[in-house]
Parts: C-alpha cells; structure tokens; sequence
C-alpha cells in the first residue's frame, strides 16, 4: 500500500522503512503511527529476514507531535499512547532482525523506537535524549524500553536532565551498537544486518522471541523458558543441518 509518511521498499531479504515526515521531525502523530504499525506488519508477514527502520531529515524522530496530542483528551491521549505501544511490542514479535539506522537526533518517543529495535547504528552527529525532565510531559512510556538497555542510573539521568547524549556515549551506555562516521551509516548497518541474519531463519526467528521472554525475568524462570525452547528447537532442521554441517567440516545448506 501507499503511505503519506513513509517510503517502504522491498531490497533483496530485507525491508527498508524510512520515515518521510522531514517537516515535521518525523513528529508521530496518530496518523504516522498507524502507518508505521501497518508497514512493520506487512513486513514481518513476509519472508525478509531484515528490517531497518531509518528516516529522512535533520531528526530520526522527534517523538509525539505535540499538534496532536495537545488536541486531545484524557481518553484521546491514552489511545494514542496505546497505539504507540502496540507499535514497540510489533517490533519485537516480528520474526525478523529489526535494525534503527539513525542519522540524527532521537526524542523522546523517537528515541523510545531506537530503544526497542533489535539493534541500532548511530551516525556520529546522531544524538538521543528524553527531553520530557525538563518540560511538562514526562517521558514515562519513552523510558520503559530505555530502561531495559542502559541500566538505572542512566535512566534516571536521561528522564530527569532531560538532556540530550551524543551518539558515542549512547553506544557506552548500551543504547545503540555501533556510532559511526556519517558517510558509513549505510553501510555499516547493512554489514551488522548481514552478520546477524546469517543462519536458519526459522532459529533466529524463535531465538529472538526467546530472549525477549526471558529477559527481566528472575534466573530460574528465565533458564526454565530457554532450556525448553533450547531443547525443543535441537530437533528443528536448521539446528540439525548446523550441526551436521560442522560434524562433517563442510558449509551449511539451511533449509529456511
């Protein structure tokens, strides 16, 4: 389908979705939104492997557009911010490797998008903030992801300061993978794309669903979900033809 906001295109086994709202910094009004849920639905309905989510313009995403939420009720607000949700958890249940290739600064419910992708590569001149500590709105779903990549004290700096981090301390702090040159965003995202789609796509499609299982849950839980899985998935035919393929020291030939 066609959309307002986004350009979508299909690139071998990968999905590229680029935010095309450069007026606006990317801002993500209800309308945006949907257009961003329904593009990474269609894309994990399919048989790419990748995803990458990047954007046009001097901001990634400059979060909530306020012209919207302003207009809205206390009812209004909380259907806006559920759809946003539904969005973050669509990108983690999708079966493929989701990458946020970012070229610029991140707020807020920008930087929460960063946050929840599977991995993420920052231009240098990329910066990531959660700027709601030092005005009204609070970032608190913005924070929710963030919290489970860079750790208690970082947060509470992010949400509270409300300022802004450069892209190689984001990667410091474990908010992205990789801040590299300008002129390598491109390709350094595709290189980290092609390492980690490597293999049985059916494996890493349960193993990335698997770790998001078992992640912020106590040890026992959390092992008692992967041995399960572990076990279970031994008798997949991309685990038998990885194993196969190094007991006889010969390249595999995944069947997925």
């Amino acid at each position: 389908m066609g959309y307002e906001h986004l350009l979508v295109k299909e690139d071998g086994d990968t999905v590229r979705i680029t935010m095309n709202r450069p007026e606006r910094r990317n801002a993500l009004s209800e309308d945006h939104l949907r257009e961003l849920l329904d593009a990474f639905e269609q894309a994990g309905a399919s048989s790419a492997t990748g995803i990458v989510l990047g954007a046009e313009g001097r901001a990634f995403s400059a979060g909530h557009d306020f012209a919207d939420v302003a207009a809205r009720d206390l009812q209004g607000v909380r259907q806006l911010l559920t759809l946003c949700t539904e969005l973050m958890q669509t990108i983690q249940a999708v079966p493929q490797v989701v990458i946020a290739k970012v070229q610029a600064i991140a707020t807020a419910a920008g930087c929460q998008l960063v946050a929840t992708c599977d991995l993420a590569v920052a231009a240098e001149s990329a910066s990531f903030a959660l700027p709601g500590g030092k005005g009204g709105w609070f970032c608190h779903t913005p924070a929710v992801p963030v919290a489970r990549t860079v750790g208690r004290k970082r947060l509470m700096e992010l949400a509270l300061t409300g300022d802004p981090i450069d892209a190689r301390t984001a990667v410091e702090w474990g908010l992205v993978n990789y801040a590299v040159p300008d002129a390598e965003l491109d390709a350094r995202t595709d290189d980290l794309l092609a390492r980690a789609t490597r293999g049985s796509r059916f494996g890493k499609e349960v193993g990335k669903q698997t770790l998001y299982a078992q992640l912020d849950r106590p040890e026992a839980d959390a092992y008692a979900i992967a041995v399960e899985v572990m076990a279970s998935m031994s008798q997949s035919a991309g685990a038998k033809e990885g194993m196969a393929s190094f007991l006889e020291k010969r390249h595999p030939v995944w069947p997925d």
